[in-house]
């Protein structure tokens, strides 16, 4: 159990967001913390939702997404506004039960920027924690505001990336 905790925001164009947001919950789970991943946006298969179950339940992971990816045109909005919701009210709930030392909302911040949810839910959400509960927010475009709420912020800034030379997504690397 940690006696305090912290918000973190890793935010930018580049790849390693919820690399780092899994990192932590693996290295929290060698001290015997418990993690909850809180994904949003994702519902295709990825290799962390098998690593994650080879952790003895330390590490446990809940997808909020569709098996389509969101774009603003193609008419799916209110499918993945309604997995979103979901997912936040999953979130409010794990916040209020205390049960984990780290709750991780991945690409959270990835669907407010899309209208899914509002900058002003996540500043709730931060607003719920419980003082011993890590709390890290993940997703592209992260606001002023959330991250002069956040105690740490990172953006990880894309400077040269293979999918630019035609590589696509590769198993167990990119999922």
């Amino acid at each position: 159990m940690l006696s305090k905790g912290y918000i973190h925001i890793y935010t930018g164009n580049g790849k390693g967001k919820t690399s780092a947001a899994l990192g932590l919950a693996f290295r929290a789970s060698g001290s015997g913390l418990r993690s909850i991943i809180i994904q949003f946006m994702k519902g295709l298969p990825t290799g962390e939702l098998e690593a994650a179950a080879k952790t003895g339940g330390l590490i446990t992971i809940e997808r909020y997404g569709s098996t389509r990816f969101c774009r603003p045109d193609d008419g799916s909005f209110d499918e993945h506004r309604q997995f979103a919701l979901q997912g936040y009210g999953r979130a409010r709930e794990v916040l209020a039960g205390a049960l984990f030392d780290i709750v991780i909302l991945d690409e959270i911040i990835t669907a407010a920027k899309f209208g899914l949810l509002s900058d002003d839910d996540i500043l709730a959400l931060c607003g719920a924690r419980p003082n011993a509960t890590e709390l890290v927010l993940t997703g592209r475009g992260a606001s002023d505001a959330l991250i002069a709420r956040a105690d740490l912020a990172t953006e990880m800034r894309e400077i040269k990336h293979y999918y630019r030379a035609g590589v696509a997504p590769r198993r167990g690397i990119e999922d």
